[in-house]
């Protein structure tokens, strides 16, 4: 079996998509750009210790995925502790709301936002309550 080992998020503004995933989620980056031949830098979400896969914001090749059309690649969604806080932060920071709160039936709550680049990504607060 293959898992999932690393993500790239394509991104117009490199400063503004790294200041937005650092305030919002604390991921830290490293400068990759020499090795990618671009501007590339590498993104930690989390420890060693704990779940999860660390990845990259890249530069944009192309023009962006019109608003309104069918996702074309993956959306990434992110673990989160506090939906309500993280949200706040989320729409704070420059992203808006694509898909609002819902709930996954016993599991969890689930959202999807646009982040400053126009990329589609999720957060999920476990909750064997959510209904």
């Amino acid at each position: 079996m293959s898992r999932l080992v690393h993500f790239e998020i394509h991104v117009d503004d490199m400063d503004r998509a790294r200041k937005f995933y650092a305030e919002v989620f604390g991921w830290t980056f490293e400068d990759w750009s020499e090795f990618a031949g671009m501007p590339y830098f590498g993104a930690v979400t989390g420890g060693e210790d704990e779940p999860g896969i660390n990845g990259a914001l890249m530069q944009r090749q192309s023009p962006p995925p019109e608003s309104n059309q069918p996702l074309n690649g993956y959306a990434c969604t992110i673990g989160v502790e506090n939906y309500h806080a993280i949200e706040g932060k989320i729409l704070n920071n420059g992203s808006v709301v694509a898909l609002p709160k819902y709930a996954l039936p016993g599991m969890a709550w689930q959202g999807y936002y646009k982040d400053t680049e126009g990329n589609i990504f999720g957060i999920h607060q476990p909750d064997a309550n959510a209904k």
